[in-house]
């Protein structure tokens, strides 16, 4: 059995047939971030409809950066009993055709905190994303005491020395189809030292292809190639990690709906 933890099924054209096609190949469960509140409710009826799917609610970094979140809009959104998780959310300082101001950041920033209050308040873990920004988004994580939930650092993709105070913090390293790439060999460092009780398998469907479909639109099925390439890193067998990666979702994810039958 295989966990899929981050894949958005809403930006999927047919989603209800990705989802069978992860199934007949192994992959019994997934998790659905949204990437902004206004999204919210088409990530929700999609969990609400199938049992072996699970929310979270969030506003990435780079979206609705003009809008003012406060913590009620997000807790509204949270109560339902399909979400498992706060986010995704976190800090992303990439520059995509422009510098990022210093507004800009401050805005990431204090989002951020409020997300965080929202998964402490509701004891619910984080979905981070967080990109060329690794300093401030642990920083802001130790300030706001986002230990008492933990969460994951989806797709991963900094050194050894930044998960090292990931994993010190207590969360998780979401692990992609990034660590398939033959020029990933930081990445690759990481996962060959890192616990595999630690990691998070993910898609972050319909981005980031595997090798062998790099370039092509992700699937929840491509799956099982990222779990191929942690298990050789490690000198294991991919039902090792299919195993341990589930066991260490339900112990995220403590509402996760399979843990329980």
């Amino acid at each position: 059995m295989l966990i899929d933890s981050h894949c958005h099924l809403d930006l999927l054209p047919e989603y209800a047939i990705s989802l069978w096609d992860a199934e007949k190949v192994g992959v019994k469960h997934v998790l659905c971030p949204g990437v902004a509140l206004a999204d919210a409710m088409r990530v929700l009826a999609i969990a609400q409809k199938y049992s072996n799917v699970s929310a979270a609610v969030g506003s990435h970094p780079t979206e609705e950066i003009d809008l003012f979140i406060t913590v009620e809009q997000i807790k509204n959104l949270a109560a339902n009993q399909c979400v498992v998780g706060i986010g995704e959310t976190g800090l992303d300082y990439y520059a995509r055709g422009g510098e990022i101001t210093a507004e800009h950041k401050e805005q990431q920033k204090q989002k951020f905190r409020v997300h965080i209050q929202v998964a402490l308040e509701l004891k619910k873990p984080l979905i981070i994303h967080s990109r060329d920004a690794a300093l401030e988004t642990l920083q802001i994580i130790e300030e706001e005491g986002a230990s008492q939930v933990g969460g994951v650092f989806h797709c991963f993709t900094y050194d050894w020395n930044v998960a090292k105070r990931v994993l010190d913090l207590g969360f998780y390293l979401g692990i992609s189809g990034i660590i398939t790439f033959k020029n990933a060999h930081i990445l690759q460092e990481v996962v060959v030292k890192a616990p595999l009780e630690k990691m998070l398998l993910e898609t972050d469907a319909p981005f980031l292809a595997p090798d062998p479909y790099r370039g092509k639109s992700n699937e929840p099925k491509y799956l099982i190639y990222i779990a191929r390439q942690v298990a050789k890193l490690k000198g294991i067998s991919e039902e090792a990690v299919a195993k341990q990666t589930t066991e260490n979702f339900g112990r995220l994810f403590q509402k996760f709906q399979a843990v329980k039958n």
